[in-house]
């Protein structure tokens, strides 16, 4: 009988699912079918969305599915929600607001909670996004929760990212400084029909000037005004790739193509400059990096176990000050070092 991984490779859509969910649930035989299909992995182009709470992420991957759709690409959707710290589950509502593709053939969407992972992502999304890759979906939509200022672990993970602001959220420099606006590619400033936009961009076009003298690089030189709206092709100084400003109306369709133009565009920008190689390099090292650190986790809980008692044991010592936590920690880190 065929394996699960040549199932997917072969267009079976339950059998991608099965795995996707096995995979969330950190199943031992889902790593084999993983492995089985990471030669057939590399070609998707993910593009990750991220922003705070409320800022119309949602409806800006639905507006992008139907875009690449019509340009004839394949679409996989990869939709974050939060879990619940009380009962453990998760809303998963981002699938109804794409309700509009669920019968499209050309597009996957899965839903996953994050089930204590922080970061804006959930701990299996990254093998998510490669099981969607090895079916040959072309794009692949990474919609994050809504973050704050250091939840940025999307871009570890996208080619480009789209850091989503929105008007009326009060303090809109807040809402988009420190890490989110040094991991945007492109900024998405949606709902742009509301009052208070213009002072969204400029604030975002304030920071940008600033990042550059910072850094010692010169002023932009082109018109400001074409900045407020919307030319997504801008071309990169000095090498440098400078993320355009998009407004948008989700809901209405609005400045949809822009975006994936600004998006393109950075695509191109990558490509020219060998860059997108870097960030390919970059994802395998953190993907890498993630797996060891859980391989080297779960070897020290369980040595941890057979040595010195269960971890809830050892823990009730450290608190009852019955034991050192850095003395213990060292041991054993010692002993895993010596292999023993």
């Amino acid at each position: 009988m065929a394996t699960l991984a040549q199932r997917i490779l072969g267009g079976d859509l339950r059998a991608a699912a099965r795995l996707m969910r096995d995979l969330d649930d950190r199943l031992p035989e889902a790593t084999a079918a993983l492995q089985e299909l990471f030669p057939h992995t590399g070609r998707a182009y993910v593009v990750g969305l991220t922003g705070a709470p409320g800022a119309g992420k949602s409806s800006l991957t639905d507006r992008l599915i139907a875009h690449h759709r019509a340009a004839g690409r394949t679409v996989g959707v990869v939709a974050v929600d939060p879990t619940s710290a009380f009962s453990g589950g998760a809303i998963l509502g981002d699938r109804i607001r794409m309700q509009d593709h669920a019968l499209d053939p050309g597009v996957f969407i899965r839903s996953l909670g994050t089930r204590g992972h922080l970061g804006g992502l959930s701990r299996s999304t990254a093998e998510v996004v490669q099981v969607l890759d090895a079916m040959g979906k072309d794009v692949v939509l990474v919609e994050t929760v809504g973050v704050g200022q250091d939840e940025i672990e999307v871009a570890a993970l996208a080619h480009t990212v789209v850091v989503v602001a929105v008007p009326g959220l009060g303090d809109d420099v807040q809402a988009i400084k420190a890490g989110v606006l040094e991991i945007a590619d492109v900024f998405a400033v949606n709902k742009a029909d509301r009052e208070g936009a213009d002072r969204t961009v400029r604030d975002l076009q304030t920071m940008l000037e600033l990042r550059r003298t910072v850094a010692g690089q010169p002023p932009l030189d082109h018109d400001a005004h074409h900045r407020m709206h919307g030319i997504a092709a801008l071309p990169p100084q000095d090498g440098l790739w400078e993320p355009p400003i998009v407004r948008t109306v989700a809901v209405k369709g609005e400045g949809v193509a822009d975006l994936a133009a600004g998006v393109d565009a950075h695509r191109a920008h990558l490509e020219r400059s060998g860059e997108r190689r870097a960030r390919d390099a970059a994802r395998a090292r953190a993907g890498f990096v993630a797996l060891l650190r859980d391989q080297l986790l779960a070897g020290a809980l369980s040595q941890l176990e057979a040595e010195m008692g269960r971890l809830d044991e050892v823990a009730a010592r450290i608190a009852a000050r019955e034991a050192d936590p850095w003395a213990l920690a060292e041991e054993l880190a010692a002993r895993l070092r010596a292999g023993r």
